[in-house]
């Protein structure tokens, strides 16, 4: 076996000391190492319970890891924002080009009805215009002013001359029968042609 530096003993001089007796026995030789193996693995543990104290939970890798989902959260927040907003644009603008083609639907539909030479005859009747050989008539107000077809057409413009119902007349005729006048109504002012006085 070799000898390590450490279980070479060499004399030491030491001025004012004396010297003591080397010991001898099974475990003199064992003890000094056996503290010191003691110490080490207290200080060890000392150190790794500082470590893990002082050693946030959150790894390097796993740091890392956060930051890349909440970069891509980010990134696709901001994307699935646009493609709502554009898809709302979207829906408005169908609904805009449904209006404006039901719009064209109907002005097509009376582009049409106005290449019927019925409907043209019609409104040109509305206008005024008769054919040639047709008389046309104007229905006019008290005042001379002519009636519109509004006004035509409204029951409640016309006036209030109704003809009594027959009963009425009838009635009054049996009450001028039982009750009649007294004064007799004067001889017309103008003689009438075809009579003899």
């Amino acid at each position: 076996m070799a000898a390590t530096p450490g279980d070479r003993r060499t004399p030491a001089k030491r001025s004012g000391r004396p010297s003591r007796p080397a010991r001898s026995g099974p475990g003199a030789a064992g003890r000094p190492e056996r503290k010191r193996a003691e110490r080490d693995r207290a200080a060890t543990v000392a150190r790794v319970r500082a470590d893990e104290r002082h050693r946030s939970r959150l790894t390097g890798r796993a740091a890392i890891l956060v930051l890349v989902l909440a970069v891509l959260a980010v990134s696709y927040a901001s994307s699935l924002r646009a493609y709502l907003q554009q898809r709302h644009q979207i829906d408005d603008l169908e609904t805009l080009i449904e209006e404006k083609e039901s719009a064209i639907d109907e002005l097509q539909r009376e582009t049409d009805r106005r290449k019927d030479p019925a409907f043209v005859m019609q409104e040109a009747r509305k206008l005024g215009y008769v054919l040639p050989g047709e008389t046309p008539f104007v229905v006019v107000d008290a005042n001379g002013d002519p009636l519109t077809d509004a006004e035509l057409d409204d029951p409640s413009s016309s006036g209030d001359d109704e003809a009594p119902a027959w009963y009425d007349g009838v009635w009054s005729s049996v009450k001028v029968a039982g009750d009649p006048p007294t004064e007799i109504p004067p001889p017309p002012q103008k003689r009438i042609v075809g009579s003899e006085d």
